[in-house]
């Protein structure tokens, strides 16, 4: 694709080059000031924006649900993630504590509470997985700035086993809202957008009137690039994991918090754009929107499926629950996040 449409009116994907490289570290904290939460639902909260998602609103979402549909946007959990090469991360492993094999050859004969001759048999398995090794969201203990995390926590909050100030588990029962689809790389008549390509406020917006949807409070915004998909079709993820990355502007920060989003998640490793807009400060998205603005954020999210299906009917908003598992003290966790149609 040329990156226009038949009108002529989409972008090249120049228009996504970002014009604010030229960021400073007064300007993220600037930025952060103007949008920041702290204190907004008390001194001791820990939910940050998904306080926006009311029973009203988990209704709401409930009424998009009109053909039965679901969708997954899971990536796999396997040996094959994207996680080649990083140093910190890994890729899932599984483990069989007790396997077919050990059933077949007597190893595991019984358990010792049941009758001698029942010929019953189970098998167990464990799994050992960094918790952002693949589709997952970011606790708000996840990012800290100044030793500081979101509310103004501060950083020995978080010990080696675990934190005890915005964990993930105080999402535990509250991530079921309406979602909604920003397919940006099919606004922009691409397949996927390049690294580098920053997704500013214009973009959000424009994409929002092309499709015919609104976001507002309490919504969960999912941002397609396009990139799950071309690695698919690449047969490898490369430097996915890592590597430089089509994603949010700092500046896409006020366009979320003007409309008061619960969430957002893309479908890239980091969320932002990589490289990053300043060059003092390491993902200053992640700055602004989950330390100051208690953001729930979302990656490695994959939208393909969804994506085709909303681009046949036209509809891009859905019921969207995606709980995390409450694992006490973690600073992120695996999902499988699921729309509903």
């Amino acid at each position: 694709m040329d990156g226009t449409s038949e009108a002529g009116k989409r972008p090249f994907p120049s228009t996504f080059d970002a014009g604010s490289r030229n960021k400073t570290l007064a300007d993220v904290l600037a930025l952060s000031r103007e949008l920041s939460n702290w204190g907004r639902w008390g001194d001791d909260d820990e939910i940050g924006t998904v306080n926006f998602i009311t029973r009203e609103k988990a209704l709401d979402g409930a009424e998009c649900v009109r053909q039965g549909r679901q969708f997954s946007l899971a990536i796999p959990f396997d040996k094959d993630g994207p996680q080649a090469g990083q140093t910190q991360r890994f890729n899932p492993m599984l483990f069989m504590t007790r396997d077919g094999n050990d059933i077949a050859t007597g190893a595991i004969r019984r358990l010792p509470r049941y009758h001698k001759e029942c010929h019953s048999r189970f098998t167990d398995d464990v799994w050992l997985l960094p918790s952002q090794t693949g589709t997952q969201w970011d606790a708000l203990a996840h990012c800290l700035y100044d030793n500081r995390m979101y509310n103004g926590f501060p950083a020995d909050a978080i010990a080696s086993w675990g934190t005890t100030r915005c964990g993930i588990e105080v999402w535990k029962d509250r991530i079921a809202t309406r979602g909604v689809l920003l397919d940006m790389a099919r606004w922009a008549g691409l397949d996927a957008l390049a690294p580098g390509d920053a997704i500013g406020p214009e973009h959000l917006e424009a994409c929002c009137r092309d499709q015919n949807v609104e976001v507002g409070s309490g919504d969960i915004v999912l941002i397609r690039t396009g990139m799950v998909g071309q690695c698919r079709a690449d047969g490898s993820w490369g430097d996915y994991a890592g590597g430089d990355a089509p994603g949010l502007s700092v500046e896409s920060a006020r366009w979320i918090h003007e409309r008061q989003l619960a969430g957002v998640a893309t479908d890239t490793w980091g969320a932002e754009v990589l490289p990053n807009e300043t060059e003092d400060v390491f993902q200053p998205f992640h700055v602004v929107a989950l330390v100051h603005m208690g953001l729930l954020l979302g990656e490695i999210f994959d939208l393909e499926a969804l994506a085709a299906d909303c681009a046949e009917d036209g509809q891009y908003d859905f019921l969207f629950v995606a709980p995390p598992l409450p694992m006490t003290g973690a600073v992120g966790s695996p999902l499988n996040p699921i729309a509903l149609k």
